[in-house]
């Protein structure tokens, strides 16, 4: 259970000396109580008050860490079951199976896969993070598939997938320095899988028949006295699967069962049975209910489009809107002679405004200056997309060194910053543009007519 404020206070030492940065022990005792403090910032508490204090008043759910370098990542940490209640935590991770029984030829094609499905989007980097490497019965083959994948290139963590102790401690070997996930844990085999991960702290993922004897064999790994866990919810179905999740999230968050505070492991590839539609499906569903890693047979851009942008949703502070980095998009490929076309840095009018300008073929130069991340007219009327912001930005990004066009297009809905635009940017021609997004491709190609005509006559 949580600790209240009393509890906390009945281990600080009292002082009263404000280095905390409290005005007295109770109103720090209050803040750490409620979570906006941390109990190491009171200089003079004991160690043991300490020790006991930092696990007691630690959320509910533990933070994992693995992985190395540009792949050392971390889940759980979350203290809500809904994002409306909190910005949540830490994002979940996708991760493609491998095994022993494949080919060259089909792990070749996983890995090339993985390497080309890599992109940006919204300043986040999309691609699948983790390789499941399963072993079965041939130990050679496993080794060979675990540095086939190690030697791929790709800058991925790992997860082992062997039940087999002896097995498990040679693949940890080669991995070792990548700080991978060994996964294989079960109520007969314990005891040997803490021994092979103790050493270097790496996390144990547990499995089991269902959740009863889930909860069992965490008990029985905590008393054993090893912490770092991830637990497979995965069940015999759909519904199970589903069960599972909602389940151990609640016990851990609302129930206050430290048992079940462990981020999960779904592996959608087993219950979407070869359907990769499905597979889409239960992957968006775990993505939210609740999957810190979901295990996927494949990575394309079928799948990665639809489940990244609905993880960067989920994962992102629905307080602060999702913006692109105020620069110039060349779209269609444009040369000296393109126009270019202003608008805002909200995410959602950048994609929809750039996909309808690639429909339109017409070259372009698209401008987007800092608007504080809102829509076209929320930022007009906060004063952060007008005539000076839009000159400013257009002279700071050098568009001007790019196109010898002056043909400036705005949004239709600003038409009144037409004359503004045009104080501040001597030589320009702005150019009234559309007010809906989906007029935009039948505009642009009217322009381009009537350019080539002036062209053509001229």
């Amino acid at each position: 259970m949580a600790l209240k404020a009393l509890d906390i206070f009945k281990l600080t030492p009292k002082k009263n000396c404000k280095d905390c940065g409290f005005p007295t022990c109770m109103a720090f005792c209050m803040k750490v109580a409620s979570g906006a403090a941390e109990v190491s910032k009171c200089p003079h508490m004991s160690d043991e008050a300490l020790s006991k204090l930092s696990e007691a008043t630690a959320p509910l759910m533990k933070t994992l860490k693995f992985g190395a370098g540009n792949s050392e990542y971390q889940l759980g940490g979350e203290t809500v079951l809904f994002r409306h209640e909190k910005t949540l935590v830490n994002k979940n991770r996708y991760a493609v199976a491998f095994c022993e029984c494949m080919t060259d030829e089909q792990i070749d094609s996983k890995l090339a896969n993985m390497k080309l499905v890599d992109y940006i989007r919204i300043g986040e980097q999309m691609k699948a993070e983790m390789a499941v490497l399963e072993y079965f019965e041939n130990k050679d083959a496993y080794l060979k598939l675990v540095n086939k994948v190690k030697d791929s290139g790709l800058d991925i963590a790992y997860i082992l997938q062997c039940e087999d102790p002896a097995v498990a401690k040679e693949a940890v070997e080669i991995l070792k320095d990548s700080k991978p996930i060994v996964y294989g844990a079960t109520k007969d085999n314990y005891k040997e899988m803490i021994e092979v991960v103790k050493g270097n702290k790496l996390a144990l993922g547990v499995k089991a028949a269902n959740l009863e004897e889930l909860y069992a064999t965490v008990e029985l790994i905590q008393g054993a006295g090893y912490k770092e866990l991830i637990l497979d919810v995965t069940g015999e179905n759909i519904k199970d699967t589903y069960t599972n999740a909602v389940q151990v999230r609640r016990i851990s968050l609302k129930e206050q069962d430290r048992t079940f505070g462990y981020p999960s492991i779904v592996f959608a590839n087993k219950l979407a049975n070869d359907n990769p539609m499905m597979e889409v499906a239960l992957s968006s569903v775990f993505t939210i209910k609740y999957g810190s890693i979901i295990v996927i047979d494949d990575i394309d851009y079928s799948k990665a489009l639809p489940l990244f942008a609905l993880r960067q949703n989920i994962f992102t502070d629905p307080q602060r809107p999702m913006r692109v980095e105020p620069k110039v998009y060349p779209i269609n490929n444009p040369d000296e002679n393109s126009p270019v076309i202003v608008t805002v840095d909200f995410a959602l009018t950048y994609f929809i405004v750039s996909g309808d300008v690639e429909r339109s073929k017409v070259p372009v130069w698209l401008v987007i200056p800092d608007a504080g991340g809102y829509s076209v007219l929320t930022a007009w009327a906060a004063g952060k997309f007008g005539g000076n912001s839009i000159a400013s930005f257009v002279k700071e990004c050098k568009v001007e060194e790019m196109t010898k066009n002056r043909d400036l297009i705005i949004p239709g809905k600003v038409a009144v910053l037409k004359g503004d635009i045009e104080e501040n940017l001597p030589g320009w021609n702005v150019i009234i543009g559309t007010e809906e997004s989906m007029e935009i491709p039948k505009f642009l190609k009217e322009y381009k007519a009537k350019k080539d005509e002036a062209l053509a006559n001229a």
